[in-house]
């Protein structure tokens, strides 16, 4: 990467530069399944021991240069390739998938345990373009697993001196306790939020929670016990969330089981009726209602507004024909083109001086 470089690729026009990202992202899932092919066939002869490194992965990261990530995820794949059947002595279909951009190398991982030489065909095609969550959940149909029990557990303190500050609060499932392990001199590094199917319409659900949500959760469970004896976490956190997306819905999208007429809009007014926010949202789907030039919708469903179609500005009114829902980066992005980026100057003209009227 150079100056020069920079600068011829800063020269290309916008639909050059599209294209031209295009291209190259085609070369490089190319080049990927190319090079997977190859480290495929560099394990089978193990010819990273002669070059003094003890395994693939070393070789990898080492000699090639490759992030650990990404030699994991390339390993992962060209171990699914020996194992798969060459079809009329062209490559496996995996790297033709990998090639043509259909599965990806994380659509791979998923899947690599389950591939075999009589189903890898028919399992790849089920997962062309799909994203993670859909192949996750196509591996729970196809593997279900059992349910896991709900528990609460406090995660091990920062240590001072040796020892752990702050007893762990008691247990909010109906195992017996166990003895709590010695907790290491540095606190962990926290786990990430998980959400993963385990069977159909079934899923782990993981995160840390702070010390007022788990009291938060005790007091949920005292209160409801006439309804959920068992105190059971998953019943709780279900009502929990339902209270929660009514008193949303009421806010965000004047939900309500008794809609009242509209008075009537002032004009000018940039306030939206109730039954308007009701009547796009149900029209839009809740998702963002853009459409690029090349007929793709956007799929955003977060941090959506109501954009006008007319800007209130220029004297667009706040009706359903003229309101759509927007996500907030294409509610700027159609506000800049309407009205020009926000960093762009400012005119103004000059106050002309006030001068009294004669015979004042």
């Amino acid at each position: 990467m150079n100056l020069s470089l920079l600068s011829s690729v800063a020269q290309l026009s916008s639909r050059e530069l599209l294209v031209r990202v295009k291209e190259l992202a085609a070369h490089e899932r190319e080049a990927t399944a190319v090079l997977i092919a190859h480290l495929a066939e560099l394990d089978r002869r193990r010819l990273y021991l002669a070059e003094g490194y003890s395994s693939l992965f070393a070789y990898c990261t080492q000699a090639l240069h490759l992030s650990e990530h990404a030699a994991y995820r390339r390993i992962e794949a060209a171990r699914v390739v020996r194992r798969l059947p060459v079809i009329l002595e062209r490559l496996p279909v995996i790297l033709e998938r990998l090639a043509d951009g259909s599965v990806n190398l994380t659509t791979v991982g998923l899947l690599a345990g389950h591939l075999t030489s009589e189903n890898h065909g028919e399992l790849l095609d089920r997962v062309r373009y799909k994203r993670r969550r859909a192949v996750e959940e196509l591996v729970a149909q196809m593997h279900p697993q059992p349910p896991v029990p709900p528990t609460v557990r406090k995660l091990p303190s920062p240590a001072v001196g040796g020892e752990t500050q702050g007893a762990p609060p008691p247990s909010l499932d109906a195992r017996p306790p166990t003895a709590a392990p010695t907790p290491p001199a540095a606190p962990p590094p926290a786990r990430p939020a998980l959400v993963a199917p385990l069977a159909p319409q079934r899923y782990r659900v993981q995160f840390t929670a702070s010390a007022e949500m788990y009291q938060k959760l005790r007091n949920a469970q005292d209160l409801l016990r006439h309804q959920i004896p068992d105190g059971d976490l998953a019943a709780i956190m279900d009502r929990a969330l339902t209270a929660l997306l009514r008193d949303l819905a009421r806010q965000k999208l004047a939900a309500t089981d008794r809609p009242r007429g509209s008075g009537g809009l002032a004009r000018g007014s940039r306030h939206i009726p109730a039954e308007v926010k009701r009547a796009v949202w149900l029209r839009d789907g809740g998702r963002c209602a853009f459409v690029g030039p090349g007929g793709r919708r956007c799929t955003e469903h977060g941090f959506l507004e109501f954009h006008h179609v007319v800007p209130h500005g220029a004297g667009g009114e706040p009706t359903a024909d003229n309101l759509q829902l927007r996500c907030r980066a294409h509610n700027q992005y159609e506000a800049q083109l309407y009205f020009g980026p926000r960093d762009a100057p400012a005119v103004r003209e000059t106050r002309a001086p006030y001068k009294a009227p004669r015979g004042s």
